[in-house]
């Protein structure tokens, strides 16, 4: 699996999740603002999409969720229709991957030299 160090990829816009979160918040402003600082829509759609990258990366869920529910504002704002989708997403892409734990290069340089020593390679 590629490191996403350099990008990650954003899902299609999930507009009728954006209308669902939408219809709830105007129903219920109080509620609703609670759900999108908990980082719903986006803190499940986006670990399904990215998870197993970030994991590899060395990012667990929570932390994740915790980068998530700071974007709520940026959610919130795509929610009522103020951000674009492809705004939104990469905001919170860039986001995560400013916050991945950095790589030890020195590590997985030693490491590619010990699997050609033994005459393997990655």
């Amino acid at each position: 699996m590629a490191d996403p160090r350099e990008k990650l990829m954003p899902p299609d816009d999930p507009r009728e999740l954006r209308a669902e979160t939408r219809a709830f918040l105007e129903e219920d402003p109080e509620e609703g603002n609670r759900l999108i600082k908990a980082g719903h829509p986006l803190a499940e759609l986006l670990w399904e999409e990215w998870g197993a990258e970030l994991l590899e990366a060395g990012m667990e869920r929570e932390r994740f969720d915790e980068i998530t529910r700071g974007y709520s504002g940026e959610i919130r704002l795509w929610v009522v229709g103020e951000r674009p989708w492809n705004h939104c997403v990469a905001g919170l892409a860039g986001r995560v991957l400013r916050r991945l734990p950095q790589r030890d290069i020195r590590r997985d340089k030693n490491q590619s030299q010990e699997l050609a020593s033994c005459g393997a390679g990655r």
